[in-house]
């Protein structure tokens, strides 16, 4: 049996979950909720069409995309999506400190990265006629403009973050 007291990086955890929520908890080892993870995502994808969704954007057929796509259940997928990666990668950091000094890690990483990343994409779910559609029509579709602003507002929530963090050991 493999000794549980082994390196983890986090960094693959968290690219493990992007390839499907679920992978990242386990390569951690967190097998119950690596499985309840990827049972949820896939019931996401299935009931929003998220896949068919994507291959029409790239195809480019993007009112075929909005009549396709069911934002209900699409809503849900950003919250599980970065749920996934971000308990994945402050997992592996827990996993690495208990090991190096031999206590339990109490603080937690980029939780205003991936606050962020849900926010932005589920705004970019639902204002995707709005006005990145304007510059481009690709962004018409969901798919593409909460990628947009997904990442835009992870940006901006990581460096709220550090600003808060910093605000926070000044005082």
């Amino acid at each position: 049996m493999k000794n549980k007291n082994t390196y983890k990086s986090p960094i693959a955890a968290m690219l493990w979950s992007l390839a499907l929520p679920g992978f990242g908890q386990l390569y951690n080892g967190d097998f119950l909720l690596g499985i309840i993870l990827m049972v949820w995502e896939v019931i996401l994808n299935l009931q929003s069409h998220l896949n068919l969704g994507i291959m029409y954007t790239f195809k480019g057929d993007f009112e075929k995309v909005d009549q396709l796509l069911n934002f209900e259940w699409g809503l849900f997928y950003p919250s599980v999506f970065s749920f996934s990666l971000w308990q994945a990668y402050n997992r592996a950091k827990a996993i690495n400190h208990r090991h190096q000094y031999n206590k339990e890690l109490k603080r937690v990483y980029l939780t205003g990265f991936f606050i962020g990343l849900v926010t932005g994409m589920n705004m970019g779910i639902n204002w995707h006629e709005g006005f990145l559609s304007t510059i481009s029509p690709i962004f018409e579709t969901p798919v593409f403009s909460g990628i947009v602003y997904g990442l835009t507002c992870a940006f901006v929530g990581h460096l709220l973050e550090l600003g808060f963090k910093r605000f926070r050991r000044s005082d």
